[in-house]
């Protein structure tokens, strides 16, 4: 099983940056590389706590579907998503959201996943899975953070923290 965390700043209020990260049209523009869309539940607007929505993007050049849960909200500090079904033996995603003190949001992620087969399931996280997923996550922020900003009327330039 994999596990990571990553701080992005944000030069946005929390519920704002809240509110985003809970956009399923927000989800779909930040991974266009991946042409990820929501085919099932909720496929554009605000999710809410027990909301459900079918991703479908080409990752690794192989076309995927992934159903997710809002399993725990808490607006607008925190949000868990949670696979119901998909290619991942295990998905988990706490969303924290709290006050940087410059009028700002620290966004945190915490992610853990484990792929599906195994042994196979290990060597594919240790050989691809492990740089991938926390490279897309960085790429969904940084989408978000200059959606934010831009609505906040904010100057970009928070950044994005590995972790």
């Amino acid at each position: 099983m994999t596990r990571f965390e990553l701080e992005t700043r944000i030069a946005a209020p929390v519920p704002l940056v809240f509110g985003l990260s809970l956009d399923v049209d927000a989800h779909t523009a930040s991974m266009a590389r991946s042409g990820e869309r929501a085919v099932a539940g909720v496929t554009g607007g605000a999710m809410a706590l027990g909301d459900t929505v079918t991703w479908r993007a080409r990752h690794f050049g192989v076309v995927w579907r992934m159903t997710s849960r809002i399993t725990a909200y808490d607006h607008p500090t925190h949000f868990v998503d949670e696979q119901t079904a998909g290619p991942f033996h295990h998905w988990w995603h706490a969303h924290h959201f709290t006050p940087d003190g410059h009028g700002g949001t620290l966004m945190r992620d915490e992610i853990t996943f484990q792929a599906p087969l195994g042994p196979l399931g290990r060597l594919a996280e240790r050989a691809a899975l492990d740089r991938y997923m926390p490279h897309l996550m960085r790429e969904r922020n940084e989408h978000l953070r200059a959606v934010a900003e831009r609505d906040a009327g904010g100057a970009p330039g928070g950044g994005v923290g590995g972790g």
